[in-house]
């Protein structure tokens, strides 16, 4: 067994073999020979056409796309100045050969080409030093006109500084597990690998007054850390002295009564001549735990409930034990039920040695089952007054040949074939209508408790996923002169 891992992310990677050089045009193919002819090899239409490099660097600049490979290193570019006629010629080669045809400029183009490249160099460095020097900026500055703006916020200059980068990764990650034992189809997983990382910090200031700053981090360990905070500041004459909303918090002075940390809502300070107010309305993102220790030990108090450790242990013997349970408390401490279960006996499947308890057992789904909703197999039909579970609550036994079912190396084939004699095949699934047990081993009473009110048995120990749980039982019913079996 081989495992064998391909990954590819953000590069592509060719290997060529050159024997002739090929022309791709929007319409046909051409190849050329020796003798330097074009012959037409494809006469139909590209589905997807784009345009070769010319060798003219202005022309090229408009058919950039990040899709397409950039030279190799060893493709070098000349330009060559002829001042008889004022013109620049460029020219591309691999070493000392020419390979595309030399391109002329006259001056004003040339000029314009490098106004352009000067253009973009100088966006790109502003772009790289953008809050690293003072002066340069990514948002300058913003005055608004009018004194109103001026009264309310303090200033008319608004503020806003960003910070922060964005990081996008993209790759496939294509596995190949040479295993016999999986399917073709499953030996080989091609998946797609997307990241982004984002760091952003947001500093924003309205007048003098009004701050705005938000900090936000992909990578952040909780999500107390990404921080959002709008602040309004009043003088100290003005009735407002301050509002907050975001991630706000209160610190008290009091040793009694502790402050709330890591508060996400909105808070407000108001003075009233020599009365401080201060108000919060907020979300609490924090959790305050105590911990006590004890003779060098650590003590928690925690809570489980029975389905965390009872797992696969408490069992009913059928559904009408299920159907009348809660009844039957109703009246606690007297448990009001008829049914009293004087014998029973727990098979499960064994998964050690031998013991002298061994039996060959067949065990049903449905053995017992009196209502045609609760019948798990389709073939098989309630029968009247079966609502007490016995084995002649339903057709199942009945129909089925008792010799067959003594027989344990041709049941399972009899059970699968046609024991009802409907007329088909494979309708009694093992596994999921049946389970042949064979060397099953019967609990000691020891190793289980039985509820006889209830109907139903609670094992010592837990039942793991492979194991059968199979029970026969009898019981009496006040009421009636029978006794009951199941099994």
């Amino acid at each position: 067994m081989r495992d064998i891992n391909f990954y590819f992310s953000g590069k592509l990677f060719f290997v060529l073999t050159v024997t002739a050089i090929v022309i791709l045009t929007g319409h046909s193919v051409f190849a050329q020979t020796a003798d330097s002819t074009l012959v037409d090899t494809l006469h139909n239409q590209l589905i997807y056409p784009f345009r070769d490099v010319t060798g003219n660097p202005y022309l090229d600049t408009l058919n950039q796309s990040p899709l397409f490979l950039k030279d190799p290193n060893n493709i070098k570019q000349e330009i060559i100045y002829n001042p008889k006629t004022n013109s620049y010629e460029f020219v591309t080669k691999v070493g000392d050969f020419e390979y595309r045809t030399p391109t002329t400029l006259d001056f004003e183009d040339y000029q314009n080409l490098q106004m352009k490249r000067s253009i973009e160099k100088y966006w790109q460095q502003s772009t790289q030093t953008t809050g690293t020097n003072k002066g340069k900026r990514l948002i300058p500055k913003l005055y608004i006109k009018g004194k109103a703006f001026e009264q309310i916020f303090g200033s008319n200059a608004i503020d806003i500084r960003p910070q922060g980068s964005a990081e996008i990764s993209f790759g496939v990650l294509s596995n190949f597990r040479d295993d016999p034992s999986l399917d073709v189809r499953q030996r080989h997983t091609t998946n797609f690998d997307f990241n982004e990382k984002i760091q952003m910090n947001v500093t924003a200031k309205i007048g003098t007054k009004l701050t705005f700053k938000a900090a936000y981090n992909t990578e952040s360990s909780f999500n107390f850390e990404n921080q959002l905070k709008l602040r309004y500041t009043g003088t100290k004459d003005d009735i407002i002295q301050s509002i907050e909303a975001g991630n706000v918090s209160l610190p008290l002075n009091s040793t009694l009564i502790t402050g709330a940390q890591s508060l996400f809502g909105v808070k407000t300070k108001l003075q009233f001549g020599k009365t401080s107010v201060t108000a919060v309305f907020s979300q609490q993102q924090s959790e305050t735990k105590n911990i006590t220790v004890q003779n060098g030990a650590q003590q928690n108090s925690f809570k489980l409930t029975p389905l965390d450790y009872e797992d696969n242990r408490h069992f009913f013997i059928s559904q009408f034990f299920r159907d009348h349970y809660e009844k039957a408390l109703s009246t606690l401490p007297i448990i009001s039920s008829d049914v009293n279960i004087t014998k029973i006996e727990v098979w499960v499947t064994n998964i050690g040695p031998a013991t002298e308890e061994n039996r060959n057992i067949i065990a049903f789904t449905d053995l017992a089952e009196g209502k045609q909703k609760e019948i798990f197999n389709k073939y098989v039909h309630a029968l009247p007054n079966g609502v007490i579970p016995t084995n002649n609550s339903n057709d199942l036994i009945q129909r089925m040949d008792t010799a067959q079912l003594r027989n344990i190396n041709s049941v399972s084939t009899y059970l699968t074939g046609d024991p009802l004699g409907i007329g088909r095949n494979n309708y009694f699934v093992s596994g999921q209508d049946f389970v042949k047990l064979e060397t099953a081993r019967r609990l000691k009473p020891s190793e289980y408790t039985v509820n006889k009110k209830l109907g139903f048995i609670s094992l010592n120990t837990t039942l793991n996923q492979d194991q059968v749980l199979a029970v026969a039982v009898q019981y009496t019913v006040i009421g009636h002169d029978s006794v009951f079996q199941i099994g």
